[in-house]
């Protein structure tokens, strides 16, 4: 995101507005809430370029009466972001297909370079850590958008119940309520931490071996009997429109893809914070693989997302 021009213009008497230092340190800080809000990085975009341009909407004097602009920016934000949310079921209902989460690639290969050389701001990168991690987002997503602001606030960027409570719109206490039964959320759809990044990349590592060998044994030892694939493709691209469910189903569906899927490559790629994998074909990625592993080294889900308007910043790579 950028600010206008006219925007960051020095005023009458010479002297550069004061939050425009403050304004552009907090971008990365919105950008980041707003995605783990939100699990979109174009919908996390549009609500830093909207809070913004609210604060510039303000007078210079209304401005410099705002003890802190970051804590109002994350206000403004958290409001936005409350309001896309109570939006975003209905929305989903016309959407082609499952939708998962716009998977992130490591940030030292989103800035790597765009075509003409040129890379992305580091303002513009998401930090990835746990609380990005597909799985957690996914269950983000069957938050209520009350749950999702106050757990996202409380647990992941540390504000206070006071004040989440002035951005949710609800007292402390409420709150406090919302963000414990979030939790509940986590707890009942997540049985374990599953391994370490080391030991998940093995477990992945095998499964690219497996499917690239077409040896569905090797492929049924990796899957756990009750595993699900997910795969998102938003009617921009070929993907199955419901969950497939069982180890069995899944590997004959991933053996009938290497058989019949055109000349690619398949890589090994950090996504959102874990070993995942990509698939690319003439130069551009097609597919960014993300999976969840259970404690004993089997793959319980995989999320597969296909829609290309999901995909800008791994063309970037």
């Amino acid at each position: 995101m950028s600010i206008p021009a006219e925007q960051a213009r020095r005023p009458a008497d010479g002297q550069r507005d004061p939050g425009l230092s403050t304004i552009m340190s907090e971008r990365r800080q919105l950008l980041n809430l707003a995605y783990r809000l939100l699990g979109s990085l174009t919908d996390a975009e549009d609500v830093v370029q909207e809070a913004c341009a609210r604060w510039y909407a303000m007078s210079r004097a209304q401005r410099e009466a705002v003890e802190s602009p970051g804590a109002w920016l994350t206000t403004v934000a958290g409001r936005i972001c409350l309001n896309l949310l109570g939006s975003a079921r209905s929305r989903r209902e016309i959407y082609v297909g499952e939708w998962i989460p716009e998977p992130l690639p490591d940030p030292a290969e989103w800035i790597a370079g765009a075509a003409g050389g040129v890379g992305v701001d580091p303002a513009d990168r998401i930090a990835l850590d746990e609380s990005v991690s597909m799985a957690l987002l996914v269950v983000c997503e069957s938050m209520t958008p009350a749950e999702r602001v106050a757990f996202v606030l409380h647990d992941v960027f540390r504000y206070p119940f006071a004040e989440v409570a002035g951005i949710v719109g609800r007292s402390p206490a409420a709150c406090r309520q919302l963000a414990s039964s979030a939790r509940r959320r986590i707890t009942a759809a997540r049985a374990g931490a599953g391994p370490d990044v080391a030991r998940q990349a093995g477990v992945v590592r095998r499964f690219k071996a497996a499917w690239e060998a077409q040896d569905i044994e090797a492929l049924l030892g990796l899957l756990d009997p009750g595993a699900t694939a997910v795969s998102d493709g938003g009617g921009r691209a070929v993907a199955h429109l419901l969950p497939i469910e069982g180890a069995e189903q899944i590997a004959r569906l991933y053996l009938r893809i290497a058989r019949l899927a055109p000349p690619r490559t398949i890589l090994e790629r950090t996504v959102n914070g874990l070993p995942g994998l990509v698939v690319e074909s003439e130069g551009r990625i097609g597919t960014v693989f993300a999976f969840e592993v259970a404690d004993d080294e089997r793959i319980t889900r995989i999320w597969a997302v296909r829609n290309p308007d999901k995909l800008r910043p791994w063309q970037l790579s």
